[in-house]
């Protein structure tokens, strides 16, 4: 079933022109299907902002639940922002005291980038523990991306992530480990998923928590991975969100780092997503834009649309699969006033009837 455009947020209209099933808010008052109202605590940087959101829309949009999804977007304060990317948020998102108030049925909590490993040092880290302590309380279930898992194992748990001492860069394969959780139904056994980080929680970490592995990888370890009762936490340490394109673009701002002088080394390849002809293009590149720097001239574009024309998605079936499943727990569960986590009868401790 559609989101539903309840304002003029710009990716209503940009997944619109994409094909996705976005529904006016005046048609969706007049259909009698429930609501489910899914928060996004967006707090990636300001280039990467609108992307996000229209990341994880599509993948809430696609999940095809019998329900109408309202998304309500909103950040932290304590995160910096260019004067665009603040106009943007003042105008579209909501205030986090608003979000409290009305409620949630489930709540989304995207990745951040930092300098350091210990995120416990940032800024933004006790309005984010704010978040994630009323969520644990209020909201049904919260899935947590990549640095937001890390934020929640160190808090709720005592589990800070290490290094890694380099960068897991790329896709990797990963297998589903406990088939019998209602999360990982119906998809694939054996998929893959974008990673991009320099820290990790390991397997053991994740055990010694009393969390439930779902899936892992033998090179780039755990995944997925759910809260000891089965649903109230959702955790991602990759980023299946994102789109076909979203690893070059990251190469893409590395390169521009380093022929800024921003970075000393010229970045590696992500891992797994360049086909040979893209690599010696990239390649070539490269000794284009050396050649043009040691004379003191600008750098040559990269050959950015010519490699996305080649590149390949393996992860958003599995993706949606996932997400679809989310939903699906969510709406059997929640309370119809999304102040309150649960129906009548629902046990917190396991809402899904696991441990039956």
């Amino acid at each position: 079933m559609p989101i539903v455009a309840h304002n003029d947020l710009p990716t209503f209209e940009r997944l619109h022109g994409e094909g996705q099933n976005i529904l006016p808010s005046d048609r969706a008052i007049a259909q009698d299907i429930r609501e489910l109202h899914i928060g996004l605590l967006n707090m990636m940087p300001d280039a990467a902002l609108a992307a996000t959101e229209r990341q994880f829309f599509r993948l809430v949009g696609q999940s095809n639940q019998i329900a109408q999804f309202y998304v309500h977007p909103f950040t932290l304060d304590e995160l910096p922002r260019s004067a665009q990317a603040q106009a943007h948020i003042e105008r579209w998102y909501e205030p986090f005291g608003q979000v409290r108030e009305q409620g949630l049925d489930a709540l989304i909590i995207t990745g951040a980038n930092v300098a350091g490993s210990d995120i416990a040092q940032e800024p933004f880290w006790r309005p984010l523990m704010e978040v994630v302590d009323w969520a644990c309380e209020s909201v049904t279930s919260t899935l947590c991306s990549c640095l937001a898992t890390h934020a929640v194992m160190q808090f709720r748990y005592g589990q800070p992530r290490g290094p890694l001492g380099f960068k897991r860069w790329g896709v990797y394969a990963h297998r589903v480990v406990d088939r019998t959780h209602p999360l990982v139904t119906s998809v694939n056994t054996l998929f893959d998923v974008p990673h991009s980080r320099f820290n990790e929680v390991s397997r053991e970490q994740f055990d010694a928590a009393g969390a439930r592995v779902l899936a892992e990888s033998e090179t780039a370890g755990v995944h997925l991975a759910v809260s000891g009762d089965g649903l109230r936490l959702v955790m991602f340490q990759g980023h299946p969100e994102y789109d076909t394109v979203s690893l070059l673009k990251e190469y893409k701002r590395e390169v521009k780092r380093f022929a800024a002088g921003a970075r000393p080394d010229y970045p590696p390849f992500p891992e797994n997503i360049f086909s040979r002809k893209s690599a010696a293009v990239l390649a070539e590149y490269r000794h284009m834009l050396e050649h043009e720097l040691d004379r003191g001239r600008p750098p040559p574009e990269l050959p950015e649309d010519r490699i996305a024309a080649s590149l390949d998605n393996t992860w958003r079936d599995t993706a949606e699969g996932v997400i679809g499943n989310w939903m699906g727990l969510i709406y059997r569960v929640t309370n119809n006033d999304r102040r309150i986590p649960f129906m009548p009868g629902v046990d917190p401790d396991d809402p899904l009837g696991l441990r039956r």
